[in-house]
């Protein structure tokens, strides 16, 4: 899965460092450390022999190109893994070999140790997203009166400000915090079943080696083994797609931003970056394609664990396989859309001067509603929605500004006066509620860090 060509673009190190092959290997080996410890604290495993299993559960002992290998033929990689532990029991305390891998099965090492890994990542990713929530939320208070054109449909409508669209990222981040924080429990349990998930041959032992090995890997115990019942993985899978959306957007808007026709935001620049092979002037939004990329990719990720969810009996064929890649590269192209989101938020370079003269592009259109909604109370709705769509349409064919036009009309001059229009046509007194979404979006973040 690794892809040392690109892995610095769309993947934080640190995440595909708990996804490595190694990463993977240990999360296993903490499993069958953990069961020998449990089972030694029943009586069914000698503590020496646990000691004997825990000394050897270490990844850098085995081979990851002979244990590849032998996954080819064996279906499932702690099958191997657990040969290759025994031999390095057996090779040194002998008589603790018969201890390993006892009362589990396959399943039970990769879920339980693919659970680990998760706990891991998922702290990773809640760690990025306060940082980058934090940032955000810096940058929304800071230019919560910074007006800018708020744009549907691609085309110029009423101004909004660079802080209120920063808010409702934020907004967001903040509520794939509250999903994060209230999957965890769910999501972070342990996987021991046995064979068919009866854990049949640990006898009466069962559910007190299953209580002690869920302590001994700080897990929850849940209700019973999940072989087959892959919830919580797609749960979290989903939280993530949805994190990727988010991110997406953001990467999208700043991308349209950037375009030379806006040049309203910038990402933050440095030698060599955004570059063009052929165009000197280039300065490409290097950031956001990764967020746009994740955005693109993950959804079709995540919709692999839907699919595999319907698995047959307690052990299934394919779907199970399906997964052992995907959710670990959900994980990885989510923290790389992280990464670049927090350099982007922290370091994004704003023209305030620009975002004024592209709301006057339109001379004065943008705020032809602030003017329309005046008039309504005093003309009547349709009267002054039907008034100002001819002044807009004499603008634009006459090519002069709505201000002037305005003037010159009659209808309008009885009711507004000079000043008036000068305040209506004003993009800065036509903000609405922006402030008070800055202001609500942080609260609730604040209330969630605190």
């Amino acid at each position: 899965m690794s892809n040392q060509l690109f892995d610095a673009y769309f993947t934080a190190p640190a995440m595909r460092e708990v996804f490595c092959d190694r990463g993977r290997l240990q999360g296993m080996l903490d499993f069958e450390a953990g069961l020998a410890r449990a089972e030694a604290s029943a009586g069914l495993v000698p503590p020496s022999a646990a000691l004997a299993i825990e000394a050897a559960c270490q990844a850098e002992r085995y081979d990851v190109q002979a244990l590849a290998n032998a996954i080819a033929t064996a279906g499932n990689s702690a099958i191997p893994l657990v040969k290759a532990l025994g031999k390095v029991i057996a090779s040194g305390v002998p008589e603790a070999e018969r201890y390993v891998h006892l009362g589990a099965t396959s399943q039970d090492a990769m879920d339980t140790g693919l659970v680990l890994q998760l706990r891991t990542a998922l702290a990773l990713i809640e760690q990025d997203l306060s940082r980058l929530a934090d940032t955000l939320a810096r940058q929304a208070l800071r230019h919560a009166d910074t007006p800018l054109v708020g744009r549907t449909w691609l085309q110029h409508a009423t101004p909004v400000t660079l802080g209120m669209k920063l808010a409702g990222v934020l907004g967001a981040l903040t509520r794939h915090r509250q999903r994060l924080q209230e999957l965890r429990p769910r999501l972070l349990v342990l996987q021991f079943g046995g064979a068919s998930g009866s854990l049949a041959a640990l006898g009466n032992k069962a559910l007190p080696v299953a209580e002690a090995l869920a302590e001994q890997l700080q897990l929850s115990l849940p209700e019973q083994p999940w072989h087959t019942q892959r919830d919580r993985l797609v749960e979290f899978a989903a939280v993530l797609g949805m994190l990727a959306g988010s991110l997406g957007k953001f990467g999208r808007d700043v991308s349209l931003l950037m375009q030379t026709e806006a040049g309203e935001l910038f990402e933050p620049s440095a030698p060599g970056k955004g570059g063009s092979s052929t165009m000197p002037h280039k300065r490409n939004p290097v950031g956001a394609a990764v967020l746009i990329g994740a955005a693109t990719r993950v959804p079709g990720l995540v919709s692999t664990l839907l699919t595999a969810m319907p698995q047959e009996h307690e052990r299934s064929l394919g779907l199970w396989h399906a997964e052992w890649e995907t959710l670990p590269e959900i994980c990885c192209l989510v923290s790389g859309a992280l990464r670049q989101a927090q350099l982007i938020a922290e370091g994004m370079e704003v023209d305030a001067l620009r975002m004024r003269r592209n709301l006057e592009l339109t001379q004065g259109l943008v705020l032809a509603e602030a003017v329309s909604s005046v008039l309504a109370q005093r003309l009547g709705r349709d009267c002054a929605h039907h008034l100002l769509e001819q002044c807009c349409q004499r603008a634009v064919a006459e090519q002069r500004h709505l201000r002037a036009v305005l003037a010159d009309e009659p209808q309008v001059t009885a009711e507004l006066g000079a000043d008036e229009l000068d305040r209506l046509l004003d993009p800065a007194h036509y903000l609405g509620q922006a402030r008070v979404w800055v202001a609500r979006a942080v609260a609730e973040h604040q209330h969630l860090t605190a």
